[in-house]
């Protein structure tokens, strides 16, 4: 009988689901080399090769995609027992991809109206997502698009509607859009606008290129710096030097959603997009094999609060449909 180091098969998953040893040590916190020498120790106990190398990193081979569910069952199941025989479950850990979404204030109620509910919010950023920390158990569930992404969701992830988060249009006071009371769809078409954080591959970069795809709108990804010089390397950075060069020009503009808390400017104009009104799909997503038993009443909360009536005349991208609308 083969004894599996639980440690060696979680490094396995995530490189299986990162495709490079560097972003699992990353995600894992522990150096590369101490992932290879995990898997080359699980690869010797089972006695075949897990994943081969390719130019962009590393893919299971047949072996490792046998493996790959019966991994993620092993670490669910061991996480199991472990919460089993304490006297109280941990926190349920709530991804949630940055301080500004508006499913913080979603949260924030939630556990308002119910403080007999023990639960942690857990700020991701844009290298280690909402999505990636529940894929990898540093979540019990995330507040996350459901669709989209360099790579696709695991089988045993679940989603429910969240919320939808309107978008707007926001230019400077001296942009020919300024004194407009809305947009239209169609004028967004012939339109460039200013998103360098969809410059990075991610569920968000794709519902850009899908609302493009859709309306015509150039989505500019370029990474400018407020200083002239080196473009920063964290888009999420300078997000309120990113709003100065949107007030200062009369061509520049981008776009942001009705939930999300931009800091504030007063020469910035934030104008409805309308016939149709696009809306980001944010979901409440958890993994099936999760037996944390503050999930069930949370999952329960936001599915019977979304109000699927009211996404009636929204434009979302064809894969969020069912999901979200009626």
């Amino acid at each position: 009988m083969t004894d599996l180091d639980l440690t060696a098969v979680r490094a396995f998953v995530t490189a299986a689901d990162e495709r490079q040893f560097g972003h699992a040590a990353a995600l894992l916190g522990i150096s590369q080399q101490a992932v290879s020498k995990r898997i080359a120790k699980l690869e010797a106990q089972l006695g075949a090769a897990l994943f081969d190398r390719v130019p962009a990193g590393i893919v299971p081979t047949a072996a490792g995609l046998r493996l790959l569910p019966h991994a993620r069952s092993l670490l669910a199941v061991a996480e199991g027992a472990v919460a089993a025989v304490r006297e109280a479950p941990r926190q349920l850990r709530v991804a949630i991809l940055g301080e500004r979404q508006g499913a913080i204030e979603q949260m924030r109620f939630y556990l308002d109206r119910h403080p007999e509910s023990d639960a942690e919010i857990v700020i991701s950023g844009m290298s280690v997502t909402s999505r990636d920390m529940l894929v990898h158990g540093r979540a019990d569930a995330a507040f996350a698009r459901p669709h989209g992404g360099p790579r696709p969701l695991p089988a045993e992830i679940a989603a429910v509607p969240a919320y939808l988060d309107i978008a707007h249009l926001l230019v400077g006071r001296n942009h020919p859009l300024a004194k407009r009371s809305a947009v239209t769809m169609a004028e967004l078409g012939g339109m460039s606008v200013w998103i360098p954080g969809a410059g990075v591959p991610s569920e968000w970069a794709d519902y850009y290129r899908e609302l493009s795809e859709f309306c015509g709108v150039t989505i500019d990804t370029t990474r400018r710096s407020d200083r002239g010089g080196e473009a920063r390397r964290d888009p999420t950075e300078g997000m309120t030097a990113m709003l100065d060069r949107i007030a200062a020009s009369d061509s520049l503009a981008t776009i942001s959603g009705d939930n999300f808390r931009d800091p504030w400017h007063p020469h910035i104009r934030r104008l409805p997009i309308v016939d149709p009104t696009p809306a980001y799909p944010h979901a409440l997503l958890w993994s099936t094999a999760n037996p944390h038993p503050g999930l069930s009443h949370l999952i329960a909360y936001f599915r019977d609060t979304y109000d699927r009536d009211l996404a009636r005349d929204f434009w979302v991208p064809a894969p969020d449909r069912e999901l979200f609308l009626p």
